[in-house]
């Protein structure tokens, strides 16, 4: 929610005023001195919304006392009535705190719907931030969100494969889970997330397949200029249920320069809807645009969301750090999935960033069945992956 300040407020005002946490407002108003704040400057409460009636009523103060909420909110969020003789044409702003879930249409989760949630979170969540990581083959932003102020980074990924992307409406409804918990000051599994919070930064690429996945819900229109390709890969079917690959045929998490030539010598050697890996490593946009985030940043750990079978890979060519595998056995541990540490199967992103950097990664496997996994098991599924997210922000 949005207001303008008046003469004397400040952040660390609206801290008490409105019981969020000062730290959170500096995060959605950077820039802004919490003790020195100008006279009419548009400041963001974060974990408020705002509503608006139409007022017979006589005073704000009645308002308050009816909606039993404190008569000093109602003044700064109504400024251009008069609070003490109201008009029936008055239309009165409601500040109303935020204390359920946003994001509550998880099923096929599409790009415009992961497009849609960012703006939601947003919203009401302004000390998130948003940003592009890079674009897929069709142009489509990638998207990666970041919470937190702490210096260890930490990093989440789901749907490199497009049948996967039950792994975005899992991280999407973490991250409003996250945000809802630290505006209501909530514990989630009785953990203190503000504590997380201010010693951790997550990064997020909820979807990094966009183009795939929406052919994989919406059919072949989703293809735009690819449909021909796209139909001619498929063997001329509709149905995209079975597509791993990008628009283009390649699969994401075979593209890592991390043993490629041996995955190569083994999977197809032209694009398919599963499995190709490309001509050479790194050719495809979202692939590149992960690489260059991952190489950006200083990612203590990275954690990518995949279906199915409920197991954790956590090795790679016996390169991974020391502390890798305890931290293996905690996801394990708070998710009641297997740990596996070597797996013949090469050029994954965990892959290459376990060769890259010698730090922990992870490619966890949620859920049982055949992809794309039915969203009868969401629930489920996410209870399970919640302690690893959680995990992922406390572990060192």
């Amino acid at each position: 929610m949005k207001i303008v300040s008046r003469p004397n407020d400040t952040l660390t005002y609206y801290s008490k005023l409105f019981d969020v946490p000062l730290i959170l407002l500096e995060q959605a108003n950077q820039g802004f001195d919490a003790e020195v704040l100008p006279r009419g400057q548009t400041v963001q409460i974060p974990g408020y919304a705002l509503f608006f009636e139409s007022s017979p009523r006589h005073t704000l103060k009645t308002i308050a006392i009816e909606r039993n909420i404190l008569i000093d909110q109602l003044l700064v969020t109504n400024q251009l009535v008069s609070p003490d003789e109201l008009s029936h044409y008055d239309q009165i702003i409601i500040p109303e705190p935020v204390n359920d879930f946003i994001i509550t249409d998880c099923d096929h989760y599409t790009s415009a719907k992961l497009e849609r949630d960012i703006q939601k979170l947003m919203a009401v969540y302004p000390f998130m931030r948003s940003q592009s990581a890079g674009s897929t083959v069709m142009g489509k932003t990638i998207p990666e969100l970041g919470i937190g102020t702490g210096e260890t980074h930490v990093h989440l990924n789901g749907s490199f494969h497009a049948n996967e992307w039950i792994t975005t409406a899992v991280i999407m409804r973490f991250l409003n889970e996250y945000l809802l918990a630290l505006t209501n000051q909530l514990p989630i599994r009785g953990m203190n997330l503000h504590a997380y919070f201010l010693q951790t930064h997550l990064s997020v690429v909820p979807m990094v397949n966009l183009d795939g996945v929406d052919l994989v819900i919406e059919g072949v229109e989703a293809a735009g200029a690819y449909q021909t390709e796209v139909l001619t890969l498929n063997n001329q079917s509709n149905d995209f249920a079975n597509w791993k690959a990008n628009i283009t045929g390649v699969d994401l998490n075979n593209q890592y320069p991390a043993c490629w030539d041996t995955e190569a010598k083994r999977k197809p050697d032209s694009p398919q809807p599963r499995d190709y890996p490309g001509s050479h490593p790194l050719t495809e946009p979202e692939a590149l645009a992960m690489q260059a985030l991952t190489a950006k940043r200083d990612f203590k750990r990275v954690t990518a969301l995949h279906t199915q079978g409920k197991e954790i890979y956590w090795g790679f060519a016996d390169l991974e750090p020391s502390d890798a595998k305890a931290i293996a056995r905690e996801y394990c541990r708070v998710s009641g999935y297997r740990p596996v540490q070597n797996l013949d199967s090469y050029a994954g992103f965990k892959d290459w960033f376990i060769q890259e950097f010698r730090r922990p990664g992870y490619t966890v496997e949620l859920g049982a069945g055949v992809n794309p996994l039915s969203f009868e098991q969401f629930e489920s599924i996410y209870q399970e992956a919640l302690g690893i997210m959680l995990a992922n922000l406390y572990v060192s």
